[in-house]
């Protein structure tokens, strides 16, 4: 397949967009998989629910450490052979969890799985930075979250599905499947897409050029905007459980179902948020998305705190929250790649790593917090919702679109 321009866009067959989109969600896929899993574990290996917990933890640390390394790795070496060094780390870690005889073998798997499936979503964000710029590049990247939202809805169901089926060993078999199954996907259908002029990896030339980002504002002003949201997703994400079972009074099948539902605002706002970029521009689109997202958190939030204790209270505010974050997240991750054609390796890894990194101390704060209610987690998210739109509104526009 030849390699498109930036400056002059093609239209990307499916199935390169579809194995671009499962890459993007690998990330989610590791976690929501394995969350089914997490009380058979704890009886199986006759260990603390909390020690169980602590495989989620380091999961996201994983991710968070790999995301700096995969990036400036494919910008020196190329996308496709770094993207293959993470698949087989995925693979290697997955079966070495199988093989597990106690929770800290588990814990330390699991750690190292984070780091190889980390390689998928920066070396995706990287490919479709070599490929387009701008407009072009969001409307492919709302393609991509459009796949990428069906990952957290099928993903639970397949872990309990093989939860049932063969205990918690299954899962990660299922893991060391797809493992396999994309590592030949990669290698005969995706084209090196990378610059011909390779950055170095010195670790001083790596350190600057995060340096150079940081101190950017056409980088910082988008990543502000999708960061705040990204944490309000993981937020989202690793407190729902516990709220729906624990507080809310749902079956494991019934939470399953609401996440799905919940997971049809990402899914609808990436098909649609490709669609209308074009017509409607960057600016435009994170600017309603952003304000969709914080009136969002502010319902979800006042509903909670008036004690409204129902699963619709949760799920529909959370849907209109994820349609907002997939208007944002895609448009925003475009803009702060566009400048950087020759650091987009770089770039990725930042997007990445911040909301993971951050992401984990969020999980822990709110694990800690959990009252029994939603409302702990609706605050976080509403703050985050406002600290997005703060952001569009003080620094978006003024900094990204110059």
């Amino acid at each position: 397949m030849a390699v498109s321009h930036a400056s002059q866009p093609a239209s990307l067959p499916f199935s390169l967009t579809l194995l671009l989109g499962l890459l993007t969600g690998l990330a989610a896929f590791g976690m929501d998989m394995f969350l089914p899993a997490l009380p058979e574990l704890a009886r199986a290996l006759d260990a603390a629910p909390g020690a169980a917990q602590l495989t989620v933890t380091t999961y996201l640390l994983g991710l968070a450490f790999g995301q700096f390394a995969w990036g400036p790795l494919s910008d020196r070496f190329g996308r496709k052979p770094v993207l293959l060094c993470g698949l087989t780390l995925f693979l290697a870690a997955s079966l070495g969890c199988a093989a597990a005889a106690s929770m800290q073998e588990v814990t330390g798997w699991r750690l190292l799985q984070g780091i190889g499936m980390s390689s998928g979503p920066v070396v995706a964000r990287s490919i479709v930075r070599d490929l387009y710029a701008g407009h072009h590049a969001a409307q492919l990247l709302g393609r991509m979250t459009a796949i990428f939202g069906f990952i957290p809805v099928f993903a639970p169901l397949l872990g309990a599905q093989a939860l049932a089926w063969g205990g918690w060993r299954s899962v990660l078999w299922l893991f060391a499947l797809a493992a396999a199954a994309l590592l030949a996907a990669v290698l005969i259908r995706l084209p090196e897409t990378a610059p011909a002029e390779r950055a170095s990896i010195a670790p001083g030339r790596i350190a600057a050029g995060f340096a150079l980002l940081l101190g950017d504002g056409r980088f910082v002003a988008p990543l502000s905007v999708a960061l705040s949201l990204q944490m309000a997703i993981i937020a989202f994400v690793t407190s729902s459980p516990l709220v729906a079972v624990n507080g809310l009074g749902l079956t494991p099948m019934q939470f399953s179902l609401m996440f799905a539902t919940v997971m049809l605002g990402q899914i609808s706002g990436g098909y649609f948020g490709s669609r209308l970029v074009a017509r409607f521009g960057i600016a435009r689109m994170v600017r309603s998305g952003a304000t969709l997202a914080f009136a969002s958190g502010l319902a979800l939030a006042a509903l909670a705190l008036a004690g409204v204790a129902h699963w619709a209270a949760v799920c529909f505010p959370m849907l209109g929250f994820l349609l907002g974050c997939a208007f944002v997240i895609p448009n925003a991750a475009a803009t702060a790649l566009s400048p950087f054609p020759q650091m987009a390796g770089a770039a990725s890894s930042l997007l990445g790593v911040l909301p993971f990194g951050l992401g984990a101390l969020v999980s822990a704060a709110l694990g800690a917090a959990f009252d029994g209610s939603a409302v702990p987690m609706a605050c976080a998210i509403a703050v985050f919702g406002a600290a997005a739109f703060t952001a569009d509104r003080l620094v978006f526009r003024r900094f990204a679109l110059r």
